[in-house]
């Protein structure tokens, strides 16, 4: 397998750095612009595994899609709710959202289309999204007898959804009501979506619905985000420009919070559409200084301490405050982030068996983990085909040697520039 090594700076990391587009929203702008009026043009798209995913896919059920991937353009011309194709075999490798947003969108089609994944995916159940469908309209079937995980043939027969009334368990992935949230609009009645028990993860809900507002859905729902009322209406075709991936601006500003460096992360603000821009806090409560601008956010690392957090709300930066911790004072614990577990692996229990291997005492919980403060030693650190592995680890190479990075190619999934970049902010001047 191969590897990278990293090296430890030999000062602390500072510079300016805006990394690709967010993930989250590339995808969930291509399915809304798969849904509009006409052609929807957006800048800043991320170019990464995920994203040509989704792109193909697109394209299999028949939809124009017109990529520059130098300048980070891409329009999709809708065609009102209609998908073109009346069968389509789709690959979606290990992109949840992917596989996910698109599960709906095809339920809105005329016609048979497999969706199918890698072998994590085919252990990833979206049985909550399927059983929230069927009640709108939709027809869908797992290909593997009593299985709620894929493949799954959707097979459309009106060439729409009804709409209707239907409920969603919201502790699973907030990805299931995003995509049923997205599809609404292009049923032929308003869709009612009552929300059962607690929903995981509502920045990246918010997040989607302000999307779907500026796409020109009408969408209501009271704050707790229990439920929603969605009028059908096709979105608008125009311009939607990308915001920088703030998932992926974790593992920077984390490289500032190690070394004690200074780090700004441009395009982003308090006010994103990504939840993530939270993480900033979180090493703010860790006794980093955070400052905010409109089109900037810094952090300085200062001396770190242990904290108690709950980051259910970002829980895609779990892992990276899991490397931040080990450089504490004191010990983290990191809490309510259960589903964790049903992503690119076992996240929880990935963390704490690669912190464990690099000699830093490490607790998996029901819930979360506890880090406990430590030196790390040098290790081969195991990545799981997980992005977030990869990126998150590298922050120990930064300030100890030995520390080898396997499959560092995984990043690709949603940065596949990632080491470079890395490589570049730790010796900027």
């Amino acid at each position: 397998m191969t590897f990278l090594e990293l090296h430890p700076v030999t000062s602390p990391v500072c510079g300016v750095i805006r990394p690709p587009g967010s993930k989250s929203i590339t995808n969930r702008a291509m399915v809304m612009a798969a849904l509009a009026n006409g052609p929807l043009k957006m800048t800043g798209v991320l170019d990464s595994q995920d994203t040509r995913v989704m792109v193909e896919s697109l394209r299999r059920l028949g939809f124009h899609v017109d990529q520059d991937v130098e300048n980070y353009v891409c329009t999709v011309s809708g065609l009102g709710g209609r998908i073109p194709a009346e069968s389509a075999d789709l690959y979606l490798e290990n992109s949840g959202t992917s596989i996910r947003f698109l599960t709906s969108l095809c339920a809105l089609g005329k016609g048979t289309y497999r969706l199918d994944g890698v072998e994590r995916m085919r252990q990833r159940p979206i049985g909550d999204l399927v059983s929230a469908l069927r009640p709108l309209g939709a027809s869908l079937r797992f290909e593997q007898p009593n299985s709620d995980c894929p493949p799954i043939v959707v097979e459309g027969s009106q060439g729409h959804l009804k709409g209707g009334a239907t409920s969603i368990h919201g502790d699973i992935s907030s990805q299931f009501l995003s995509s049923l949230l997205m599809a609404a609009p292009a049923c032929s009645e308003p869709v009612h979506v009552t929300v059962d028990g607690d929903l995981v993860s509502k920045p990246y809900i918010l997040m989607t619905l302000k999307m779907m507002q500026a796409f020109g859905a009408s969408v209501q729902y009271p704050d707790d985000l229990s439920s929603f009322f969605i009028q059908p209406q096709p979105y608008l075709a125009g311009t939607y420009d990308i915001e920088p991936d703030a998932s992926a601006a974790s593992y920077f500003f984390g490289a500032a919070a190690v070394t004690g460096g200074n780090v700004t992360v441009t395009g982003l603000s308090r006010n994103a559409l990504q939840g993530d821009v939270g993480f900033a806090e979180a090493l703010e409560q860790m006794g980093c200084e955070v400052s905010w601008q409109s089109d900037r956010i810094t952090v300085t690392g200062r001396p770190l301490h242990g904290i108690d957090i709950d980051m259910n709300a970002i829980s895609d930066t779990a892992q990276t405050l899991a490397a931040v911790a080990v450089f504490a004072d004191s010990p983290t614990t990191i809490r309510n982030v259960g589903h964790m577990r049903h992503k690119e692996t076992d996240r929880i229990a990935a963390v704490v068996t690669e912190l464990q291997r690099a000699g830093i005492h490490a607790e998996e919980l029901a819930d979360g983990l506890k880090v406990f403060p430590g030196t790390p030693q040098p290790a081969e650190i195991q990545t799981y085909d997980d992005h977030r592995m990869a990126m998150s680890f590298s922050l120990l190479g930064l300030r100890v040697p030995g520390i080898r990075i396997l499959d560092p190619g995984c990043t690709a999934k949603t940065y596949p520039r990632y080491f470079e970049d890395l490589a570049v902010l730790c010796t900027a001047k």
